[in-house]
């Protein structure tokens, strides 16, 4: 088997093995969807984190411990609700509720069991732009 691959672009690969750093381990991080509506929110709690997950069905919403990673382009947080793995990615890029003028400095992927959510979020120290209440 021969395995070739070709590039426009001659140069070197990156080998930047740099944590992504944009998004401090002390700062709150909010996340949204629609369709499903569902909520987010992060925060710093002694030498963890804890979420807490927001749905119309569920307003008060679910607290639980999540743990962080920080990846190349983005952070990740995993733990368990309701007895289902919870995986987040929180990446940078222009992000747009599709309901709102709202703005938002990162696009938020979740896997919770089976499904997966996709929305955006906005921490305390980078916040949306656009109206603040739509």
């Amino acid at each position: 088997m021969l395995v070739a691959s070709c590039t426009d672009t001659p140069g070197e690969i990156s080998r930047d093995t740099k944590p992504f750093d944009d998004i401090s381990a002390t700062t709150h991080i909010s996340m949204l969807g629609t369709e499903p509506f569902w909520g987010i929110d992060i925060t710093p709690d002694g030498e963890g984190f804890v979420a807490r997950y927001t749905s119309p069905e569920d307003l008060e919403g679910s607290q639980f411990a999540v743990s962080r990673f920080a990846g190349n382009n983005g952070i990740g947080f995993s733990g368990s609700l309701d007895g289902k793995a919870l995986q987040i990615a929180l990446t940078p890029g222009q992000c747009s509720d599709g309901m709102s003028d709202r703005t938002y400095p990162y696009t938020a992927t979740v896997a919770l069991g089976d499904a997966v959510l996709y929305g955006c979020g906005h921490t305390s120290d980078q916040p949306f732009t656009g109206d603040e209440a739509p």
